[in-house]
Protein backbone atom coordinates (compact mmCIF):
# COMPACT_ATOMS: atom_id res chain seq x y z
CA UNK A 1 0.00 0.00 0.00
CA UNK A 2 0.66 3.79 -0.72
CA UNK A 3 0.19 7.03 1.40
CA UNK A 4 -1.70 9.16 -1.15
CA UNK A 5 -2.68 12.52 -0.60
CA UNK A 6 -6.41 12.86 -1.89
CA UNK A 7 -8.77 15.75 -2.72
CA UNK A 8 -11.40 15.64 -0.30
CA UNK A 9 -12.59 18.98 -0.98
CA UNK A 10 -12.67 22.72 -2.87
CA UNK A 11 -14.13 25.96 -2.79
CA UNK A 12 -13.37 29.72 -3.95
CA UNK A 13 -13.86 33.23 -3.13
CA UNK A 14 -14.22 35.84 -5.57
CA UNK A 15 -14.71 39.90 -4.35
CA UNK A 16 -17.97 41.42 -5.46
CA UNK A 17 -16.87 43.93 -7.69
CA UNK A 18 -16.19 42.73 -11.40
CA UNK A 19 -14.21 44.69 -13.28
CA UNK A 20 -14.72 44.73 -17.11
CA UNK A 21 -12.53 45.83 -19.36
CA UNK A 22 -14.09 48.45 -20.52
CA UNK A 23 -13.32 50.27 -17.36
CA UNK A 24 -9.66 50.58 -18.71
CA UNK A 25 -10.86 52.43 -21.35
CA UNK A 26 -11.40 55.80 -19.41
CA UNK A 27 -7.76 56.09 -17.85
CA UNK A 28 -5.69 54.18 -20.72
CA UNK A 29 -4.82 54.13 -24.39
CA UNK A 30 -6.31 50.41 -24.31
CA UNK A 31 -9.45 48.92 -25.27
CA UNK A 32 -11.81 45.75 -24.70
CA UNK A 33 -10.75 44.04 -28.30
CA UNK A 34 -7.19 44.57 -27.48
CA UNK A 35 -7.12 43.51 -23.93
CA UNK A 36 -9.22 40.30 -25.52
CA UNK A 37 -6.74 40.32 -28.05
CA UNK A 38 -3.21 39.85 -26.26
CA UNK A 39 -4.75 38.06 -23.21
CA UNK A 40 -8.66 36.00 -23.48
CA UNK A 41 -8.93 38.11 -20.32
CA UNK A 42 -12.43 39.89 -20.38
CA UNK A 43 -13.23 40.88 -16.23
CA UNK A 44 -11.12 40.53 -13.55
CA UNK A 45 -12.60 41.19 -9.29
CA UNK A 46 -10.88 43.74 -7.73
CA UNK A 47 -11.19 43.31 -3.79
CA UNK A 48 -13.03 46.49 -1.54
CA UNK A 49 -11.12 48.76 0.38
CA UNK A 50 -10.35 46.69 3.31
CA UNK A 51 -10.60 43.27 2.09
CA UNK A 52 -7.73 41.25 2.51
CA UNK A 53 -5.82 38.76 0.99
CA UNK A 54 -6.26 36.42 4.54
CA UNK A 55 -9.95 37.48 4.81
CA UNK A 56 -10.52 36.07 1.01
CA UNK A 57 -8.46 33.14 1.78
CA UNK A 58 -10.30 32.11 4.96
CA UNK A 59 -13.52 32.61 2.87
CA UNK A 60 -12.17 30.03 0.28
CA UNK A 61 -10.91 27.50 3.05
CA UNK A 62 -14.79 27.38 4.73
CA UNK A 63 -16.02 26.57 1.25
CA UNK A 64 -13.33 24.08 1.14
CA UNK A 65 -14.22 22.41 4.80
CA UNK A 66 -17.99 22.91 3.77
CA UNK A 67 -17.24 20.70 0.51
CA UNK A 68 -15.12 18.52 2.47
CA UNK A 69 -17.76 18.10 5.53
CA UNK A 70 -15.37 18.39 8.16
CA UNK A 71 -14.39 21.15 10.88
CA UNK A 72 -11.26 23.72 11.02
CA UNK A 73 -10.68 21.11 13.57
CA UNK A 74 -9.60 18.20 11.47
CA UNK A 75 -6.90 19.57 9.49
CA UNK A 76 -3.08 19.03 10.69
CA UNK A 77 -2.12 21.98 8.91
CA UNK A 78 -2.63 24.82 6.45
CA UNK A 79 -0.16 25.89 3.98
CA UNK A 80 -1.03 29.42 1.84
CA UNK A 81 0.46 30.66 -1.67
CA UNK A 82 0.43 34.34 -1.92
CA UNK A 83 2.84 36.87 -3.03
CA UNK A 84 0.78 39.61 -1.09
CA UNK A 85 -0.15 39.15 2.44
CA UNK A 86 -1.82 40.99 4.74
CA UNK A 87 1.63 42.17 6.76
CA UNK A 88 4.84 41.33 6.13
CA UNK A 89 4.42 39.05 9.34
CA UNK A 90 3.17 37.13 10.63
CA UNK A 91 2.02 34.78 8.24
CA UNK A 92 -1.22 35.07 6.55
CA UNK A 93 -1.67 31.30 6.58
CA UNK A 94 -1.64 31.79 10.53
CA UNK A 95 -4.31 35.16 10.35
CA UNK A 96 -6.82 32.09 8.45
CA UNK A 97 -5.65 29.62 11.09
CA UNK A 98 -7.20 32.10 13.71
CA UNK A 99 -9.92 32.86 12.04
CA UNK A 100 -11.42 29.15 11.30
CA UNK A 101 -10.83 28.65 15.21
CA UNK A 102 -8.51 25.87 14.31
CA UNK A 103 -6.89 25.42 18.01
CA UNK A 104 -4.20 22.56 16.81
CA UNK A 105 -1.71 21.67 13.54
CA UNK A 106 0.48 24.62 12.19
CA UNK A 107 0.59 27.48 9.36
CA UNK A 108 2.75 28.66 6.77
CA UNK A 109 3.06 30.64 3.94
CA UNK A 110 4.37 29.55 0.34
CA UNK A 111 5.73 32.80 -2.16
CA UNK A 112 6.92 31.65 -5.68
CA UNK A 113 4.57 33.92 -6.79
CA UNK A 114 2.00 32.06 -9.87
CA UNK A 115 3.67 29.08 -9.54
CA UNK A 116 3.19 29.45 -5.23
CA UNK A 117 -0.17 26.46 -5.51
CA UNK A 118 1.97 24.18 -7.10
CA UNK A 119 4.79 24.51 -4.63
CA UNK A 120 2.07 24.53 -1.78
CA UNK A 121 0.39 21.10 -3.08
CA UNK A 122 3.86 19.50 -3.54
CA UNK A 123 4.75 20.53 0.32
CA UNK A 124 1.63 19.76 1.51
CA UNK A 125 1.98 16.10 -0.36
CA UNK A 126 5.47 15.52 1.35
CA UNK A 127 3.99 16.34 4.75
CA UNK A 128 1.10 13.92 3.98
CA UNK A 129 3.31 11.07 2.95
CA UNK A 130 5.81 11.44 5.25
CA UNK A 131 3.43 11.24 7.73
CA UNK A 132 3.78 14.78 9.52
CA UNK A 133 0.37 15.51 8.71
CA UNK A 134 -2.83 13.87 7.85
CA UNK A 135 -5.33 16.13 6.39
CA UNK A 136 -4.22 19.51 5.11
CA UNK A 137 -5.34 22.81 4.00
CA UNK A 138 -3.97 24.14 0.73
CA UNK A 139 -4.96 27.63 0.08
CA UNK A 140 -4.02 30.46 -3.14
CA UNK A 141 -5.09 33.90 -2.65
CA UNK A 142 -4.11 36.78 -4.06
CA UNK A 143 -4.86 40.66 -3.83
CA UNK A 144 -2.53 41.83 -6.95
CA UNK A 145 -4.85 45.41 -7.30
CA UNK A 146 -2.55 46.14 -4.83
CA UNK A 147 0.82 45.93 -6.78
CA UNK A 148 -0.47 47.59 -9.72
CA UNK A 149 0.96 50.50 -11.40
CA UNK A 150 -2.15 51.87 -13.22
CA UNK A 151 -0.61 53.72 -15.96
CA UNK A 152 1.03 50.94 -17.29
CA UNK A 153 -1.29 49.21 -19.93
CA UNK A 154 0.62 46.20 -20.47
CA UNK A 155 0.43 44.96 -16.92
CA UNK A 156 -2.20 46.50 -15.45
CA UNK A 157 -5.01 45.34 -17.02
CA UNK A 158 -3.75 41.13 -16.75
CA UNK A 159 -4.20 40.63 -12.83
CA UNK A 160 -7.16 40.20 -10.77
CA UNK A 161 -7.66 39.69 -7.09
CA UNK A 162 -9.73 36.12 -5.56
CA UNK A 163 -8.65 32.63 -3.81
CA UNK A 164 -8.93 29.00 -3.76
CA UNK A 165 -8.84 26.17 -2.06
CA UNK A 166 -8.28 22.24 -1.50
CA UNK A 167 -7.96 20.10 1.31
CA UNK A 168 -6.04 16.83 0.97
CA UNK A 169 -6.19 13.46 3.48
CA UNK A 170 -3.92 10.71 4.05
CA UNK A 171 -5.39 7.61 1.78
CA UNK A 172 -4.13 4.27 0.97
CA UNK A 173 -4.12 3.49 -2.20
CA UNK A 174 -1.86 0.79 -4.63
CA UNK A 175 1.24 2.54 -5.41
CA UNK A 176 -0.33 2.89 -9.45
CA UNK A 177 -1.56 5.20 -11.82
CA UNK A 178 -5.06 4.21 -10.93
CA UNK A 179 -4.79 5.91 -7.25
CA UNK A 180 -6.62 8.87 -6.32
CA UNK A 181 -4.62 12.08 -5.05
CA UNK A 182 -0.97 13.74 -6.23
CA UNK A 183 0.46 11.37 -8.41
CA UNK A 184 3.85 12.86 -9.12
CA UNK A 185 5.25 16.81 -8.55
CA UNK A 186 7.78 18.50 -10.31
CA UNK A 187 9.59 22.09 -9.46
CA UNK A 188 12.00 24.11 -10.90
CA UNK A 189 13.35 27.47 -10.55
CA UNK A 190 16.03 29.91 -12.17
CA UNK A 191 16.87 32.84 -10.76
CA UNK A 192 18.98 34.15 -13.51
CA UNK A 193 15.56 35.32 -15.12
CA UNK A 194 14.15 37.88 -12.16
CA UNK A 195 14.58 41.10 -13.92
CA UNK A 196 11.50 39.41 -16.10
CA UNK A 197 8.86 39.68 -13.11
CA UNK A 198 9.07 41.27 -10.38
CA UNK A 199 7.77 43.95 -7.93
CA UNK A 200 10.74 46.91 -7.68
CA UNK A 201 10.00 47.37 -4.09
CA UNK A 202 10.66 45.41 -0.82
CA UNK A 203 11.15 45.20 3.32
CA UNK A 204 15.07 45.12 2.80
CA UNK A 205 15.77 47.77 0.61
CA UNK A 206 13.45 50.51 2.28
CA UNK A 207 10.86 50.82 -0.73
CA UNK A 208 7.70 49.70 -1.91
CA UNK A 209 7.00 49.21 -5.09
CA UNK A 210 4.84 47.87 -8.55
CA UNK A 211 4.55 45.02 -10.53
CA UNK A 212 6.79 44.83 -13.58
CA UNK A 213 6.85 42.48 -16.34
CA UNK A 214 8.51 41.75 -19.75
CA UNK A 215 5.64 39.95 -21.23
CA UNK A 216 7.75 39.00 -24.68
CA UNK A 217 10.13 37.43 -22.66
CA UNK A 218 7.65 35.60 -19.97
CA UNK A 219 5.82 34.04 -22.80
CA UNK A 220 8.77 32.46 -25.04
CA UNK A 221 9.73 30.93 -21.41
CA UNK A 222 6.47 30.11 -20.15
CA UNK A 223 4.96 27.81 -22.63
CA UNK A 224 8.91 26.06 -23.38
CA UNK A 225 8.68 25.25 -19.51
CA UNK A 226 5.39 24.72 -19.16
CA UNK A 227 4.96 21.78 -21.49
CA UNK A 228 8.15 20.50 -20.14
CA UNK A 229 7.73 20.61 -16.46
CA UNK A 230 4.14 18.44 -17.32
CA UNK A 231 5.53 15.90 -19.19
CA UNK A 232 8.19 15.26 -16.57
CA UNK A 233 5.64 14.73 -13.86
CA UNK A 234 3.67 13.07 -16.40
CA UNK A 235 6.31 10.92 -17.05
CA UNK A 236 7.05 10.46 -13.10
CA UNK A 237 3.76 9.73 -12.55
CA UNK A 238 3.16 6.73 -14.98
CA UNK A 239 1.17 8.55 -17.44
CA UNK A 240 1.00 10.03 -20.53
CA UNK A 241 -1.27 12.57 -22.60
CA UNK A 242 -3.70 10.57 -23.85
CA UNK A 243 -4.71 9.37 -19.94
CA UNK A 244 -5.00 12.87 -19.14
CA UNK A 245 -8.79 14.14 -18.26
CA UNK A 246 -8.50 17.51 -17.30
CA UNK A 247 -5.23 20.06 -17.87
CA UNK A 248 -5.69 22.80 -15.22
CA UNK A 249 -3.17 25.38 -15.85
CA UNK A 250 -2.03 28.73 -14.57
CA UNK A 251 -4.74 31.28 -16.11
CA UNK A 252 -2.34 33.79 -17.20
CA UNK A 253 -3.16 34.21 -20.54
CA UNK A 254 -4.98 32.37 -23.44
CA UNK A 255 -2.20 32.17 -25.48
CA UNK A 256 -0.06 30.62 -23.25
CA UNK A 257 -2.73 28.13 -22.18
CA UNK A 258 -3.13 27.44 -25.82
CA UNK A 259 0.60 27.25 -26.78
CA UNK A 260 1.45 24.81 -23.77
CA UNK A 261 -1.95 22.73 -24.57
CA UNK A 262 -0.48 22.57 -28.83
CA UNK A 263 3.14 21.25 -26.72
CA UNK A 264 1.67 18.35 -24.93
CA UNK A 265 -0.84 17.42 -28.06
CA UNK A 266 -3.72 18.41 -25.85
CA UNK A 267 -6.87 19.84 -27.40
CA UNK A 268 -8.57 22.87 -25.72
CA UNK A 269 -11.56 20.57 -25.05
CA UNK A 270 -9.60 18.89 -22.31
CA UNK A 271 -8.58 22.06 -20.57
CA UNK A 272 -10.30 24.39 -17.68
CA UNK A 273 -10.00 27.41 -18.98
CA UNK A 274 -11.48 30.16 -16.32
CA UNK A 275 -8.49 33.48 -17.65
CA UNK A 276 -11.91 35.23 -19.45
CA UNK A 277 -13.28 35.93 -15.93
CA UNK A 278 -10.58 36.61 -13.51
CA UNK A 279 -7.72 37.23 -15.18
CA UNK A 280 -4.22 36.14 -13.88
CA UNK A 281 -4.85 35.66 -9.85
CA UNK A 282 -1.38 34.57 -9.79
CA UNK A 283 -1.18 31.63 -6.65
CA UNK A 284 -4.85 31.87 -6.50
CA UNK A 285 -5.78 30.96 -10.34
CA UNK A 286 -4.95 27.11 -10.22
CA UNK A 287 -7.52 26.23 -7.02
CA UNK A 288 -10.09 29.25 -8.56
CA UNK A 289 -9.89 27.09 -11.63
CA UNK A 290 -10.18 23.78 -10.22
CA UNK A 291 -13.26 25.03 -7.80
CA UNK A 292 -15.02 26.44 -11.03
CA UNK A 293 -13.95 23.52 -13.23
CA UNK A 294 -15.59 21.18 -10.73
CA UNK A 295 -18.72 23.56 -10.48
CA UNK A 296 -19.26 23.17 -14.19
CA UNK A 297 -19.41 19.98 -13.94
CA UNK A 298 -15.88 19.09 -15.89
CA UNK A 299 -13.33 17.28 -13.00
CA UNK A 300 -15.13 14.26 -11.52
CA UNK A 301 -13.81 11.94 -9.18
CA UNK A 302 -11.73 9.84 -10.60
CA UNK A 303 -10.40 12.25 -13.37
CA UNK A 304 -6.48 12.36 -14.33
CA UNK A 305 -5.49 15.76 -14.00
CA UNK A 306 -2.33 17.99 -14.70
CA UNK A 307 -1.76 21.54 -13.26
CA UNK A 308 1.42 23.49 -14.36
CA UNK A 309 1.82 27.28 -13.55
CA UNK A 310 5.32 29.68 -13.92
CA UNK A 311 5.79 32.97 -12.30
CA UNK A 312 8.44 35.28 -11.47
CA UNK A 313 11.82 33.56 -10.02
CA UNK A 314 11.63 32.32 -12.32
CA UNK A 315 9.96 29.66 -10.91
CA UNK A 316 7.33 26.66 -12.26
CA UNK A 317 6.36 23.03 -11.67
CA UNK A 318 3.48 20.59 -12.50
CA UNK A 319 1.53 18.35 -10.32
CA UNK A 320 -0.58 15.44 -11.26
CA UNK A 321 -3.12 13.96 -9.59
CA UNK A 322 -5.72 12.37 -9.25
CA UNK A 323 -9.21 13.72 -8.28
Amino acid sequence: MTKRAVVIGCGHYLPKRVVENAEFEKTLDTDDAWIRSRSGIERRHFAAEGETTSAMATAAARAALQDAGIAADDLDAIILATSTPDLTFPSAATMVQAELNMNKGFAFDVQAVCAGFIYALANANALIISGQARRVLVIGAETFSRIMDWTDRSTCVLFGDGAGALILEAQEGNGTAADRGILATDLNSDGRHRDLLYVDGGVSTGTTGYLRMQGNQVFRHAVAKLAATATTAMETAGVNAADVDWIVPHQANIRIIQGTAKKLDLPMDRVVVTVQDHGNTSAASIPLAMSVGRTRGQIKQGDLIVTEAIGGGLAWGAVVLRW
